[in-house]
């Protein structure tokens, strides 16, 4: 194994939570692809364990395929200490922290079915723990390595989504995104002028392992969607563009929640099949603004 220095060089050092599968191993792929750093974490292990497959290490080897490094870290974002752990071990491999994509997310069964909320399984509400709670103690724990790295501009992207400002899924996911965003705005209050920069991003309709196995169930359903739905890529090459331009493109942004395919679009990113993303603004709303006041 290569030391620490020698792995992480001039480079930017990048975590990636929730990356065994879907989007974040989409986005660990896109931050590779980019000569990244990569730190994926997730729960899953054991190849074969979970019905969608992909563990943290396949992703890892992955990144390093695509030409970044990647090191797979076990970690259950539901545990406190396992993020300190995290986080301490990038400090003292790589010591310095450059982006953090806060993915990680529980898609608990009944989320998506039909009916009512209180007809819905009320573990649903493990989606507060990782999904929101997750995001904010892993930003907690990282904050000072990301302080401390502020020379290099470092980034903080949440991922949140349309069910922010439109009912998608039921009240409790909805609540979940517009939480990650109203986390987004105010995080990035505390970190004005301290040269971290905060956003949500909101991607599309998602070609993911889950999402894919339902439109391949019934094809002929599905069959408009298709043109709009995005690799889970995109978003990692949104990421990436984003993340390597001026400092200033970054704080300008800073607190905001952005649509996926807009940024990409403006960054002048395309999809890995060469498609320009199409906004479901129209369709779906756009992100909601907050009060400039600030109360302490």
């Amino acid at each position: 194994m290569t030391g620490p220095d020698q792995r992480r060089g001039d480079r930017r050092v990048a975590v990636v939570t929730g990356a065994s599968r879907g989007l974040g191993k989409g986005i660990a792929l896109a931050l590779g692809e980019a000569g990244y750093v990569v730190y994926v974490t997730g729960r899953s292990v054991t190849p074969g364990a979970h019905d969608l497959g992909g563990t943290v290490g396949e992703t890892a080897r992955a990144v390093t395929e695509r030409g970044g490094t990647g090191i797979g870290v076990a970690c259950d974002h539901r545990d406190d200490d396992a993020v300190a752990d995290l986080v301490a071990r990038v400090r003292a491999e790589a010591g310095v922290l450059d982006l953090l994509v806060n993915n990680a997310f529980a898609v608990p069964d009944g989320v998506t079915s039909s009916g009512g909320f209180w007809e819905k399984p009320l573990d649903v509400v493990m989606m507060f723990d990782v999904g929101l709670r997750s995001t904010y103690t892993t930003t907690w724990h990282a904050a000072p390595l990301l302080l401390a790295s502020a020379a290099r501009s470092p980034l903080v992207v949440n991922i949140s989504g349309f069910g922010a400002i439109c009912y998608l899924h039921g009240p409790a996911y909805g609540a979940v995104k517009a939480g990650v965003d109203k986390m987004t705005h105010d995080m990035a209050v505390d970190l004005a002028d301290r040269g971290v920069s905060v956003v949500s991003l909101w991607p599309g309709l998602l070609r993911t392992e889950r999402t894919m196995r339902v439109v391949d169930a019934d094809p002929a359903l599905y069959r408009d969607s298709l043109s709009i739905m995005e690799h889970p890529e995109l978003t990692g090459r949104a990421i990436a563009a984003l993340d390597a331009g001026p400092p200033t493109g970054k704080r300008e942004r800073s607190g905001r929640a952005l649509i996926g395919a807009e940024l990409a679009i403006e960054l002048g990113v395309s999809d890995i099949d060469g498609r320009r993303p199409v906004s479901r603004r129209t369709s779906l709303g756009g992100p909601a603004t907050y009060s400039d006041a600030v109360v302490r």
